[in-house]
């Protein structure tokens, strides 16, 4: 799998003939500084955690411009196709949905999901979620993005259901975790992890500047700390 992360949360995932846009937070993400049609290139499918602007972002513009099916729960699915797409794939919590080459898993994040209007009127999105992709594919890790949020004991049952080889875990405190409740997820609930890929950090100026926290608490962990440059392609 090539994993290239693009600042904040968002993250381009791609193996076999799939490429998985997840939480496309380009335009207007001030740490991103490429290309947003050139980062979405192939895109074949764009999934994301929650309806904040910092996570939709560019979904809808992907979506467009690639074709790529759009998979989120169900109210956020809802509220994009009232913006015009067709291509849909809604879902809720524990829910799971089979995309070809692999399949996609709501899990349960402790966060808030909402989206303000150009009235201002706030509208709910549903419940924010963490996404699982498991790929088909022999030797392909799985992948467990947290979406937004707290640490919480049932990331153990996220574990022992789904066995992640890689986790995105955000870090940068304020909104979510900081970088020992992060550490702690990771070290605590989720043995299966070999990689453990800090996020949501250094965006803004209300957020942890850097991942450094999340890095020294791991210090001696089982799993290894990968910190990607923004959007420099790695294999995992």
């Amino acid at each position: 799998m090539k994993l290239t992360w693009f600042g904040h949360s968002a993250y381009r995932l791609e193996f076999g003939s799939s490429v998985v846009m997840i939480d496309p937070f380009l335009t207007g993400n001030p740490v991103f500084s490429g290309d947003v049609e050139a980062a979405s290139a192939r895109a074949t499918h764009v999934v994301l955690t929650h309806g904040h602007a910092d996570h939709v972002g560019d979904a809808v513009a992907i979506a467009q411009r690639t074709g790529a099916k759009l998979v989120a729960n169900y109210e956020i699915c809802m509220w994009l196709a009232r913006k015009g797409l067709t291509l849909l794939d809604p879902m809720n919590s524990g829910g799971t949905t089979d995309q070809g080459e692999f399949s996609v898993t709501l899990t349960v994040a402790f966060h808030s999901s909402a989206t303000m209007d150009e009235n201002g009127v706030t509208h709910d999105l549903g419940l924010p979620h963490g996404v699982v992709v498991t790929p088909k594919l022999a030797g392909e890790p799985t992948v467990y993005h947290m979406g937004d949020t707290e640490v919480f004991s049932d990331m153990a049952l996220i574990d022992e259901l789904h066995r992640p080889d890689v986790a995105i875990v955000p870090v940068g405190d304020r909104f979510t975790m900081d970088g020992r409740r992060a550490a702690l997820a990771v070290k605590r609930f989720l043995p299966s992890v070999k990689t453990a890929i800090p996020c949501h950090f250094g965006t803004f100026g209300l957020l942890a500047p850097t991942p450094d926290p999340f890095v020294r608490e791991m210090a001696g962990a089982a799993a290894a700390v990968l910190v990607p440059e923004i959007g420099v392609p790695v294999t995992i």
